[in-house]
């Protein structure tokens, strides 16, 4: 079971292929040391180690290091707290970029999420692909400890081989999870698994359709060693299933004509149906997915989990509490307020496009009462320049407050709202499997739960089109890390029929190259490894 103390100082008995050189180095992803490999010493025959080791992989998405405060980081060389934050850097990296959100700060790489002009020495790319194989090469180690093989030379009883069977088809999912936000963040990456070379060969490139492949196969492959779908909250909460595997597919499949050109629109139907069909149920109020007692929510599929102090970082869910106005601190339980991040009027105007937008309670989550100017006129300033934003909530349901301020909430990576809305999207592009009746069934049910009047929440089969759906992607899951790879996937990113305040570094926004939909591989690792090739434009 995966319990808070897992969050507290934990022996890192495997360091990944690459990073125990690169972490002091260049932060190249290989060579593997073999020094710095786990030694049979440390695995023994008893669950325990096994279940540190998992629990590492599980911790790496919440903070940045070993202990709480991102204290002895895993990535060396930046910021741990923040540009190596898988959270904070993954949300910037989707929200920032894109017509939801803007930073008033200046610190290096992050006016260009505002403006979308990065270069591959940006700190925050280069600490999202860091991050990234990090976490793949955390796995690779744990499964090259867990095979049965070993198991067997350590004396393992049935039990434990049982127990860590299910363990590696976690792992392999994690990996494969990671290998997922690689090819939609960068698209053709180094490739390593358990099974690459231990020493000084560098990794070859894997090229999209590849990639795809692998994480599609991998997914399945470990589908039946992953455990049972458990809705709510439980004691194995905080732990992958077959749910969480379905809701990834689901996502992969829906972005497949975007990643390699394939059209998977009906394996995105068959497997958010796989989900909606194991128990979830939306939470009753829209705002309760995101506050403290999320963990009980039966819309949770996977968690990034926050357990208050156990996980103090300076990244995650901290970030997104506290980079908002002072006004709302107090309302929020946030433990800072660092004034630094507003929607842009973009977002607002997305609302102003449905009937009764007042009536939509996601709507007022835009604070637009604390302003005096929906419109960023000037970059630098937070206070009336932008509107605030308060979706997390770090307090209960009740109410109540938590123990602290520091973050309780979890961050939802996968929820049964976005599978709703992967479904509909679907069965608009095609998709067999669900009806269009049944398609728009889900997406009112989602309108329903959001609205403080349910009858004026409905949409009729005229308005059910892929510009309604993408706009309500952007009411249903702003703020969630998504809004950057949905716009790509309509063909609204980079050209200019569709501009947002600041694109391009201007007010009015303005088109940018079309190369931006992707990132580019962070210089270090290009200049490091003959054997990769730049993404197209940078």
């Amino acid at each position: 079971m995966i319990t808070k103390s897992i969050y507290k100082k934990i022996c890192v008995i495997c360091v990944f292929g690459g990073f125990a050189v690169s972490c002091t180095g260049d932060l190249d992803t290989v060579p593997i040391d073999k020094d710095d490999l786990v030694s049979s010493v440390v695995f023994g025959n008893e669950i325990g180690a096994y279940e540190e080791s998992l629990a590492k992989i599980y911790a790496g998405l919440v903070i940045g290091g070993n202990k709480g405060g991102d204290d002895e980081q895993d990535v060396v060389g930046i910021d741990g707290g923040s540009q190596a934050s898988f959270i904070r850097v993954l949300w910037n990296m989707q929200e920032l970029a894109s017509d939801m959100a803007h930073c008033c700060w200046n610190d290096p790489g992050i006016p260009d999420f505002n403006h979308i002009s990065w270069a591959a020495s940006s700190p925050w790319v280069k600490g999202s692909y860091y991050r990234l194989f990090y976490q793949i090469n955390l796995c690779n180690a744990f499964l090259r400890e867990a095979s049965d093989g070993k198991l067997s030379d350590r004396g393992c009883s049935e039990q434990v081989k049982a127990k860590v069977a299910q363990y590696r088809a976690e792992a392999r999912f994690m990996r494969a999870l990671m290998y997922q936000y690689a090819l939609d963040l960068y698209r053709n990456v180094p490739f390593v698994d358990e099974n690459s070379t231990v020493g000084s060969a560098r990794p070859q490139q894997i090229q999209a359709a590849d990639l795809f492949k692998y994480i599609e196969s991998e997914m399945l492959a470990c589908e039946s060693d992953l455990a049972d779908p458990v809705v709510g909250w439980s004691d194995s909460y905080g732990h992958v299933n077959k749910a969480c595997m379905w809701a990834a597919l689901s996502r992969l499949y829906l972005n497949a004509e975007t990643y390699v050109g394939e059209n998977r629109y009906t394996d995105c139907i068959t497997y958010s149906k796989k989900v909606m069909s194991a128990g979830y149920q939306l939470e009753e109020n829209y705002g309760d997915m995101f506050k403290a007692d999320n963990d009980h929510s039966k819309e949770m599929i996977m968690p990034c989990r926050y357990e208050g102090e156990e996980t103090m970082t300076w990244g995650g869910m901290t970030a997104l509490l506290c980079w908002g106005s002072s006004e709302f601190q107090e309302e929020t339980n946030a433990k800072g307020a660092w004034q630094g991040v507003r929607a842009k009027s973009s977002l607002y105007n997305i609302f102003t496009r449905e009937n009764d937008m007042d009536k939509d309670s996601r709507r007022q989550m835009l604070r637009t009462d604390a302003t005096t100017n929906y419109e960023i006129t000037n970059e630098a300033n937070f206070v009336n320049n932008g509107i605030p934003v308060t979706k997390f909530y770090n307090v209960y349901k009740d109410g109540s407050k938590p123990a602290s301020s520091e973050a309780w909430t979890d961050f939802p990576l996968f929820r049964l709202g976005e599978i709703y809305l992967n479904l509909a999207e679907a069965v608009l592009r095609g998709g067999q499997g669900a009806t269009k009746a049944e398609a728009l069934g889900y997406l009112n049910d989602l309108r329903k739960r959001a609205y403080t009047d349910k009858l004026a929440a409905p949409i009729s089969d005229s308005d059910f089109n892929l510009n309604f759906m993408l706009d309500e992607r952007g009411r249903e899951m702003f703020y969630e890390a998504q809004r950057r790879t949905d716009l790509v996937r309509f063909g609204k990113y980079t050209g200019g029929d569709y501009v947002w305040p600041w694109k391009g570094g201007v007010a009015e926004g303005k088109a940018v190259d079309s190369f931006y939909a992707v990132y580019p591989i962070p210089s270090d690792d290009i200049g490091s490894n003959e054997n990769l090739r730049q993404n197209e434009g940078y």
